[in-house]
């Protein structure tokens, strides 16, 4: 058996930070600390913090004292409601996506309309929305361009600006702009800024390239991952045979044993060890 692990596999940089930090925040705090939803999407993580002492909730309206703010970011409201009830917050927010907040909210202020493209109901993208303004538009396929467009249309603004999450596909972003800019591109003035992370788009071209050369492609990350979601649909584009799972639990031996050549990427999220692990159950059977 032939196993390859892919380089840009596991924690990116804004994750590494996230967790460390947090790590950090609660060896010295004297008091509870909360986060407003899962710091990162891995659930082998987020129970390791927990056992350190890291309340997760779900509502700012929860917290008492001190706050962390995720990787994915939060809506500007939280920031607001932090302030009037006198929680610190501790933003631990990707600078990847702390950096889409401002431009978005600057390119607001400049007449722009803003075309957003990411997943509904993620939390990045939820944060992200907040900050666009009243003329924005969150579009997560190619089926919602044209209502999109009817909204930019509406709002009477000649400027376009298209950004979109982090960890969005790379392939359906070059897509949907392709699609938009031979609608408006020819009568409206349209900045389109590549905000996919660059360990994000690293890490779907390899799974791209390392899918076609294996006989099965393995991801790992939380089910709730989306950049590890994408990763599984690059895999199943380029190899017929791929699976997800969150741990060397999830694998069926027995099925990935028929396989000669056996790829593995995981998410953004996901951590060393449970990479190793997986690889380690792969040689022993």
């Amino acid at each position: 058996m032939n196993i390859i692990i892919g380089k840009n596999s596991g924690f990116c940089t804004g994750v590494k930070i996230s967790v460390s930090k947090a790590e950090d925040e609660l060896s010295k705090s004297d008091t509870q600390v909360f986060c407003l939803g899962e710091l990162i999407h891995n659930k082998q993580v987020i129970k390791n913090l927990e056992s350190k002492g890291l309340k997760t909730i779900n509502s700012i309206h929860e917290a008492k004292d001190k706050v962390i703010i995720r990787a994915h970011g939060a809506s500007q409201e939280v920031y607001e409601i932090a302030k009037e009830k006198n929680i610190e917050l501790i933003d631990l927010t990707c600078p990847k996506v702390l950096r889409i907040h401002k431009q978005v909210q600057s390119f607001s202020k400049d007449n722009y309309f803003i075309f957003l493209f990411g997943v509904n109901n993620h939390p990045e993208t939820i944060g992200t929305f907040s900050f666009c303004g009243e003329n924005s538009f969150l579009l997560e396929s190619l089926t919602d361009i044209d209502n999109a467009i009817n909204a930019f249309h509406d709002s009477g603004l000649n400027d376009l600006l298209i950004i979109s999450q982090t960890t969005f596909s790379l392939n359906l972003f070059e897509e949907m702009c392709s699609v938009i800019l031979s609608d408006l591109g020819n009568y409206y003035n349209i900045y389109i800024e590549k905000s996919i992370c660059n360990a994000t788009a690293t890490r779907q071209l390899e799974t791209k390239e390392l899918s076609k050369s294996v006989d099965l492609m393995i991801i790992i990350g939380g089910k709730n991952s989306s950049n590890t979601k994408k990763l599984y649909d690059t895999a199943l584009e380029n190899c017929s045979n791929a699976i997800h799972i969150e741990t060397k639990s999830d694998l069926d031996l027995d099925f990935v044993k028929s396989f000669e050549n056996i790829g593995i990427m995981a998410g953004a999220s996901t951590p060393e060890y449970i990479v190793n692990d997986v690889f380690d159950a792969l040689i022993q059977k």
